[in-house]
């Protein structure tokens, strides 16, 4: 178990925590929530011990292990994978230091002899024996073949590297596991066994993530970091959100009767709790959304973009048309004879052997990079908008103010008209006079997603819209999408986002396209076979 007691945690005049008390208990996983800037990743280091400048304490069981997920791809580039993945058990590797440092004295004395026995003992108790078939096996539930085991660090993929990293953290079942952002840059196949894994782990766990589909999946709790205080839910994403979006509707409505709010929450718990029926951790969620009180559920304060795609005019029946499309980079061919059409009611998430092999063909579609061969033609009703992997030329070397940015693609010049698009995506008052340069990464998707906007296409192209982007937003770009009556061509990772919004899957690359017979589920379901 591991608790706080009265942390607060300050930089300069901006509080992010105080007096935070909270629980986690084993059997149980957190999914650490709030808005950009809430402090979510800081209060993992809190709990780990990197980070000491709060005050209040921080109380862990005695003699539990915390492991906590890192994204530095550079500390372990000199090992060997296998052994990368055993140094997640720390006390493991002084053992075997130590032993092996006995072993190799010349002048091995009686009382090396007894500490050595002692240390076989240790080592027996820690694992040590298994160590190298368990590592193995959780590197191959991550899709990380024995030809890659002896291999430095350094000589494999980034992707590669992020799921050694993660076999680290989950190595050794530590007590108290902590998960910053585990999905990113894992493959469908490989999210879908830690899926698998934190649902049955029965030891305490606390995740940060933007993957809604994946909180919904492992998560009994949410722990919400709201008004510099974090507040501990029952329940996964979905209930957590339907359920703060209703207490917000009812709190506006003024005069609604109190028994009738009454009656429309205990409805909402009884849908969930029968919905959590169907879940790997149905059982123990049932029953404690049935325990849940009104009182508990409180509205967010959170702010969502609206995000709301129109197109001007409907596009005809021949949309899209690609034959026997290819593409060499850098040496390396990433499409190969890649046919496929579309119609107009499509919405397609695009899977390729390598992401380069999506992003090469958006950028192909949308003309900004031309083929080595094979054709594109698309339909003369269709008018098209592109969402980037890569966004810097849109924004690098311009010192313009939001306003002037976004009126650089605006058919109307008029301020209130321009402010009105980026009002929608949380840029009102100052906040749209500020400059360019300074726009962090999700400020900058959401002003691209406003250009897309004024464009009004009636096909819509996204190569990874929902990178950078918090919860919220992602939820505003998902229901937009859904809403949205044009044709919609996207790349994502984010397996809710794909559920809802796509009616077709399309496997694209150096083998040609395949158009898969299936939704998104069955597709996934189908790399485990």
């Amino acid at each position: 178990m591991i608790s706080t007691a009265d942390v607060s945690l300050s930089y300069g005049s901006h509080k992010l925590f105080s007096d935070v008390n909270i629980k986690f208990v084993p059997g149980n996983c957190y999914g650490l929530i709030g808005a950009n800037g809430a402090g979510k990743s800081t209060f993992l280091k809190i709990l780990s011990g990197e980070n000491t400048s709060y005050s209040g304490t921080v109380t862990v069981t005695p003699g539990e292990r915390i492991s906590f997920l890192r994204q530095d791809h550079f500390t372990f580039d000199d090992e060997e994978v296998l052994q990368v993945v055993i140094q997640g058990q720390k006390r493991l590797i002084e053992v075997i230091k130590e032993k092996d440092a006995l072993y190799a004295k010349p002048d091995f004395s009686e009382a090396d002899g007894e500490r050595a026995g002692e240390l076989e003992a240790l080592f027996a108790e820690l694992g040590g024996w298994e160590a190298e078939s368990d590592a193995a096996s959780l590197l191959a539930g991550l899709g990380i073949g024995t030809e890659l085991h002896a291999k430095k660090l350094r000589e494999i993929g980034d992707d590669e590297k992020v799921k050694v990293l993660l076999a680290q953290a989950l190595f050794g079942n530590p007590d108290i596991l902590l998960l910053d952002e585990p999905t990113n840059h894992l493959d469908a196949a490989a999210i879908r066994w830690l899926e698998d894994f934190l649902a049955e782990y029965p030891k305490t766990v606390i995740v940060v993530s933007h993957d809604r589909h994946f909180l919904n999946q492992v998560c009994t709790h949410m722990a919400d970091i709201d008004f510099g205080k974090i507040q501990l839910y029952n329940g996964n994403y979905e209930f957590w959100y339907s359920a703060s979006q209703l207490a917000l509707k009812q709190m506006q409505d003024k005069n609604k009767k109190a028994a009738d709010k009454a009656e429309e929450l205990k409805a909402f718990i009884a849908r969930f709790s029968a919905n959590a029926s169907k879940s790997r951790q149905a059982t123990s969620r049932k029953k404690q959304l049935e325990k849940l009180s009104m009182d508990e559920i409180k509205p967010s304060s959170r702010k969502y973009p609206f995000v709301s795609f129109k197109a001007q005019r409907e596009a005809g029946d021949q949309l899209l048309r690609v034959e026997n499309l290819s593409k060499t980079i850098d040496g390396v061919k990433v499409l190969d004879k890649v046919s496929f059409t579309l119609k107009k009611e499509d919405k397609v998430v695009f899977i390729g052997d390598t992401e380069l092999a999506v992003t090469t063909l958006f950028e192909i579609l949308a003309g900004e990079t031309k083929p080595d061969s094979g054709t594109v033609h698309w339909g003369v009703t269709t008018t098209r908008s592109f969402f980037p992997k890569d966004n810097a030329k849109f924004f690098d070397g311009k010192d313009l103010t939001l306003i002037d940015w976004l009126r650089q693609y605006s058919p109307d010049q008029y301020e209130n008209f321009v402010r009105g698009y980026l009002g929608r995506m949380l840029f009102s008052g100052d906040e749209a006079t500020k400059k360019t340069k300074v726009l962090s990464g999700g400020e900058r998707v959401r002003c691209m997603l406003a250009r897309m906007m004024l464009v009004e296409a009636n096909v819509v192209i996204l190569d990874g819209p929902t990178n950078h982007l918090d919860l919220e937003s992602i939820q505003s770009v998902n229901d937009g999408l859904k809403r949205f009556s044009g044709t919609v061509l996207f790349a994502s990772h984010d397996r809710e986002f794909i559920e809802t919004i796509a009616n077709r899957v399309m496997e694209v690359g150096a083998t040609g396209a395949r158009d898969f017979d299936g939704d998104y589920g069955q597709y996934v379901e189908s790399l485990k076979r």
